[in-house]
């Protein structure tokens, strides 16, 4: 009876999965995902936020880097295996204070994740996902970065490093 009432596509579902043939390059990718390198957290008063992670949570903080071509302040919270960034704003041009405006308490900016070699990973995605800028930027580790807009990411804003 079963079988009468599901349509032959319902009943190969049904079935159990079946084995798609896929044909695989033998070439290896030019660029791979990395590890999770840190999240950001915009932030409107970094020296409280660096009082919460050092003095309340113990956790190891480093000291505030400007970085003005970026229009942030960076402090990172180690976390052994990943860090978190703490982000307050630089100027009133800054995208961070676009953001605090939005959420004035601050909250989760973005995720950044390394990549093997961002030159292939940006080429790799052009029109599939948008990033931020026509071109990588050094960011806060002296690395190439680029972000990818959010509205391409799942409502995430995804920053890839180069590892």
């Amino acid at each position: 009876m079963l079988r009468s009432v599901l349509g032959a596509s319902a009943r190969r579902l049904a079935s159990g999965p079946r084995l798609a043939r896929r044909r695989y390059s033998s070439e290896p990718p030019l660029w791979r995902l990395g590890k999770l390198n840190h999240v950001a957290i915009a932030v409107p008063h970094l020296d409280k936020a660096m009082e919460l992670y050092r003095d309340m949570l113990g956790a190891k903080v480093s000291a505030p880097v400007p970085l003005p071509e970026h229009g942030v302040t960076t402090v990172f919270v180690d976390l052994g295996n990943t860090k978190i960034e703490l982000l307050e704003p630089l100027g009133e041009n800054s995208p961070v204070q676009a953001f605090i405006k939005k959420k004035p308490e601050g909250g989760m900016h973005h995720i950044c994740i390394e990549v093997s070699n961002i030159a292939e990973a940006v080429k790799s995605l052009e029109g599939k996902v948008r990033p931020l800028t026509p071109e990588p930027k050094i960011g806060a580790h002296g690395k190439p970065v680029i972000f990818l807009h959010p509205k391409d990411c799942n409502g995430v804003l995804v920053e890839l490093e180069q590892a």
